[in-house]
């Protein structure tokens, strides 16, 4: 093994694409920060898994950089070792270079980690994304008359996905998207979904601490009581019992249910529907 020549090209194809990734990766934060602003602001909302698009966006540009980078880490050592990079060190000790061959290695190791990572994040993260596109999607259609649907709704307690709101009342839309079986059950029991893989239950109490703080914000907002309906969606599983009268248990094909779901206590005003749906509109602006 001619350790001089080796060590010559690793050197020179690693320095180059550090520098490479350094300079990409600035480059993309900078087109980030400078391009975050959409035109129109004013009159653009969020979409449906807006959040998750932004972040498959972010991770989908690093997984381009690392991917190039490995591309041109392999170009620039076979150019290095066919030009005979190995005079940059000759004379130097064979454990010297061995050292350096380690951590070549190392670096390689470390970058083929990031990429996986990211890789694996960009998976999860379109996964997500699509069940809630999906779930925002069947709102949209039966979303009709005065019932408007919002997206990614801000509290101090976490984000909703999606509120439903109209005359019928409010409804937050909280997915749970989880791989499975295709043909798969899920149950809700309380304040426990139970899917059909598993015998570990999802505590829906965490996932909808948002729609208990949305309720008590809309309260404050309108000077008096008023429910919000819980749903949860769980995209890709069939519906099992719910045991529950605090939760609508759906899924993206049977999410229609919640207009059935309704007492006339939950009817709302049309003062208060439009000036609810004045202050989730500007919530959801996007800036």
């Amino acid at each position: 093994m001619d350790i001089e020549a080796i060590s010559g090209a690793a050197t020179v194809a690693l320095t180059s694409t550090i520098l490479f990734l350094l300079v990409a990766k600035s480059w993309s934060a900078l087109n980030r920060t400078v391009g975050s602003t959409p035109s129109f602001a004013d009159s653009i909302m969020r979409e449906s898994a807006q959040r998750f698009r932004d972040e498959l966006e972010r991770l989908t540009s690093s997984q381009s950089i690392y991917l190039s980078g490995a591309l041109m880490f392999v170009v620039l050592f076979g150019a290095a070792y066919i030009l005979q990079a190995r005079h940059l060190f000759e004379g130097y000790p064979s454990w010297q270079l061995w050292l350096q061959i380690g951590f070549l290695a190392f670096a390689a190791i470390v970058a083929t980690w990031r990429l996986g990572r990211t890789i694996l994040a960009r998976r999860q993260i379109k996964f997500l994304r699509d069940a809630n596109v999906a779930v925002g999607h069947q709102l949209q259609n039966i979303a009709t008359g005065a019932n408007r649907v919002f997206h990614d709704i801000e509290t101090s307690a976490g984000i909703v996905d999606h509120v439903l709101v109209g005359q019928a009342g409010i409804y937050a839309v909280n997915v749970i998207a989880r791989r499975g079986a295709r043909k798969g059950n899920a149950v809700l029991n309380g304040n426990d979904l139970y899917f059909a893989d598993s015998q570990e239950p999802v505590a829906v109490v965490d996932v909808t601490a948002s729609a208990a703080r949305l309720e008590k914000e809309i309260c404050i907002l309108l000077g008096h009581k008023i429910r919000v309906r819980s749903v949860i969606a769980v995209p890709g599983w069939d519906i099992g019992d719910q045991a529950s009268d605090r939760h609508l248990l759906v899924n993206e094909r049977t999410i229609a249910m919640l207009r059935g779901w309704k007492d006339q206590s939950d009817y709302l005003m049309n003062e208060d529907v439009d000036v609810l749906q004045q202050e989730l509109t500007a919530r959801c602006q996007r800036r």
